[in-house]
């Protein structure tokens, strides 16, 4: 292999690819784009990244490979001259309150060396700044900021005996596990209402520390100590970092809500650190006060120090810093908690975290980069990955956004559509001859856009916000209307998000259709969210006369080895969780017997491996209609059995939405809704928009998207800038008058767009 030679695809077939054939050029920018579903991830991310991470564990020693995810070769034939790839998805971060944007991006450490030099008075060395280790964090919530309190009464029904169920939480309900600790082991009377208990004997219960039982009945484990209900609920649930309990936090999320309150930590007022640590100060600032600063302030803030003395940590800290606002997060503060970040904003992240590398020569695989950026931040995020790619990397962009695709020197179009309808390359070439192609997006992008001129009129005022104040809103009034399609529009980070929260609070109606992950378990998907597993579950039983059990991954029909996840994962310390399909079912989730059933000529394993679109051939009504709404949401590629924790964030808000579709509400709210969306897809779901809007709904749309801004009755744009520089409403109209009369980012792009 030579420095020049391209990465070569023969027969790749992975998922719904058609024994592609391809060259992608070495160190060059070439962009995936095409319908979504159309096969753009399954060859980068299923094929080229996943066989380039497959033979590099292969180099490891045994030793290290039998501890990494065990990875299946893609069905390919050959593929040549790859190199090692790193990964930048939109995947989001799966770490616990201890995990931030700091210390995702490695500039936490940069920052606490520099109060180790410059903080005065002098606090200890850098360590002492970091709220992850011991003789840095509060005492009392051990670094967390906030202290998590049981209450005792919603845990505990003293009216009720053990036997009836006194302990009110799932994993202790009666017949359970965590039940028989406390049923089995001869100190308490099981069938007497805890209220007539002796106080002492109901402190055992709740409080007592691990300790062995020497006397216990003979069915008490021998090797089993005895822990009281509340230490054992806060051992399991509140201080595990494990997935399994993360999984059941989420599963139980109404019950956790019941039982246990978060609040700021009393000791250090959510800081974190030491009270002797947070005296330390440059400038009247602690490590806590800076680290809550927008990113853009703080880049000012360090800026103005005196370099003598720490040039290499200062020059470092503010090329971070200057990543970050290059790829649009400079509203965002380096304490932020990275799994409250959207998919877009963990990507960047991401991104910043590997622009510091001095590694060249690698494959750089990006998953829709431009998600969550206004169009005035994306030729930012194209200056980053041309300085990617001069550093002599190779940069594989998965992308819709134009602006973005436009600065690629190669671009690869799949399609023609989605599903079974795709996986061929038809079109290779540059960007020019893209917008000359046959294909359905070159097509898109030779069309003709257009504001909308004949606006639908107000029907009322859906929600007075008046004062608003939250976050960098600067005391707002604003008017949001009824009856119409109002989309919410300016840069990251201006402020849009927390208006929208005004909204909510302002307008009880109002339902929310966000982008954050669906309540549920590993198992969770589409059919089960849409509430259609039970119906086809049903179907099956019916057809080969077995119980329903044998159909549902998480009983009798699922796989023992993953338990029905059908994903064996595998945690790396203190990196991202790595999941690998199941060696047992070939990740199908199902054991032998289960699939030796069918429907027609089906498995249940292949009958959710149907897309949403082909969802009628399964000839069970209510799965059908399910299909019909997935489809009309616009993710009618996905099937019904996709894990839910595999799907994006726009994904995600598009399934939420085909649950609404049901019995549609008088009023939505919707978080970037396109995102992930080819321009084909966002005509349909605009048209899908307009049918809610034109039966009586009220729509509320935050979006960067110049096709919806465009499509808009009603515009409310929030900025002009972001953080402090945002949270003032900048403009309010007709999508024409921003045209004519509008100023500031939005106004101006929209204009370029239309030109």
């Amino acid at each position: 292999m030579h420095d020049s030679d391209p990465i070569v695809i023969v027969g790749a077939r992975e998922n719904n690819l058609r024994d592609v054939d391809l060259e992608i050029p070495f160190g060059a920018i070439t962009a995936f784009t095409g319908v979504s579903g159309s096969g753009k991830s399954s060859l980068v991310f299923d094929t080229v990244a996943a066989e380039s991470q497959r033979q590099l564990n292969e180099t490891f020693p045994t030793f290290v490979r039998n501890r990494l995810p065990q990875l299946g070769k893609p069905d390919v034939d050959r593929i040549a001259n790859l190199s090692a790839s790193v990964v930048i998805d939109q995947r989001p971060f799966r770490g616990s309150a201890r995990s931030t944007v700091g210390t995702a991006t490695d500039l936490a450490p940069l920052l606490r060396l520099l109060f180790s030099r410059r903080g005065e008075p002098f606090a200890g060395y850098s360590t002492v700044f970091s709220f992850n280790q011991p003789d840095g964090m509060c005492e009392q919530c051990q670094g967390l900021g906030t202290v998590d309190e049981i209450d005792e009464d919603a845990l505990l029904d003293r009216s009720l005996s053990l036997d009836e169920g006194a302990i009110r939480f799932p994993t202790f309900a009666p017949g359970t596990v965590y039940w028989r600790r406390y049923t089995q082991t001869g100190l308490f009377d099981n069938d007497v209402p805890i209220e007539q208990w002796p106080p002492e004997q109901v402190d055992d219960l709740l409080h007592a520390p691990p300790r062995p039982l020497p006397d216990a009945p003979p069915q008490w484990p021998s090797t089993s100590r005895y822990l009281g209900v509340v230490p054992r609920f806060r051992k399991l649930y509140l201080t595990s970092g494990s997935e399994s309990a993360r999984e059941n936090r989420q599963r139980y999320a109404a019950d956790f809500e019941r039982v246990v309150t978060t609040r700021t930590c009393p000791a250090c007022g959510g800081r974190r650190l030491r009270p002797e640590v947070l005296e330390s100060r440059i400038r009247g600032l602690n490590i806590a006060d800076a680290s809550q600063l927008p990113v853009d302030e703080l880049r000012t803030f360090v800026a103005d120090l005196d370099t003598a003395g720490i040039e290499p940590v200062l020059e470092s800290l503010t090329a971070g810093l200057d990543h970050m606002i290059d790829v649009g997060l400079g509203y965002l503060s380096l304490d932020r908690v990275t799994p409250t970040l959207s998919g877009g904003e963990a990507q960047r992240v991401k991104l910043v975290r590997n622009l510091g590398s001095a590694l060249t020569r690698m494959t750089y695989v990006l998953d829709e980069p431009s998600v969550g950026l206004h169009p005035a931040d994306v030729h930012r995020l194209a200056g980053l990955l041309r300085r990617l790619r001069d550093k002599g990397n190779t940069v594989l962009v998965v992308e819709h956004d134009p602006d973005l695709v436009a600065i690629a020197d190669h671009v690869v179009d799949m399609g023609p559509g989605a599903g079974a309808d795709g996986g061929r390359v038809v079109f290779e070439g540059d960007w020019a001859g893209l917008r000359r192609a046959d294909t359905p997006t070159g097509r898109h992008l030779r069309r003709r856009p257009a504001v909308r001129h004949v606006v639908r009129r107000s029907t009322g005022t859906l929600a007075r916000v008046r004062g608003a104040s939250v976050h960098n809103l600067r005391d707002v009034d604003v008017d949001v209307p009824a009856g119409v399609l109002c989309v919410l529009t300016g840069v990251a980070g201006s402020g849009k998000s927390s208006l929208v929260q005004c909204v909510l609070e302002a307008t009880p109606e109002l339902h929310l259709v966000d982008q954050r992950g669906v309540r549920g378990g590993a198992r969770s998907m589409p059919a089960t969210y849409l509430g259609v597993l039970d119906p086809l579950r049903r179907a099956f039983a019916s057809a080969n006369g077995v119980g329903v059990e044998w159909f549902s991954p998480g009983s009798k029909g699922g796989c023992p080895v993953c338990r029905g996840t059908g994903l064996i994962t595998t945690e790396l310390a203190f990196m991202d969780d790595v999941d690998a399909p199941c060696d047992a079912c070939g990740g199908r989730k199902f054991n032998e017997t289960a699939l030796s059933y069918r429907l027609g000529d089906l498995t249940i394993a292949d009958a959710l491996d149907v897309p949403a679109v082909r969802a009628d051939e399964l000839q069970v009504p209510a799965v059908a209609d399910a299909g019909t709404r997935m489809t009309r949401a616009g993710i009618g590629y996905v099937t019904l059995g996709q894990s839910l924790s595999t799907l994006s964030g726009g994904e995600r808000q598009r399934l939420k939405l085909a649950r609404e579709l049901e019995r549609p509400a008088a009023a939505y709210a919707f978080d970037e809704p396109t995102s992930g969306l080819h321009g084909t897809d966002v005509e349909r779901l605009l048209g899908l928009f307009d049918e809610l809007v034109d039966h009586g709904s009220s729509l509320v749309v935050i979006e960067h998207d110049l096709d919806v801004m465009a499509h808009a009755d009603w515009i409310i744009d929030v900025g002009p800038g972001a953080g402090t520089d945002g949270g003032r409403i900048t403009f309010e109209g007709t999508p024409h008058d921003l045209v004519e009369h509008g100023t500031g980012p939005t106004a101006d792009h929209l204009r370029r767009w239309l030109a």
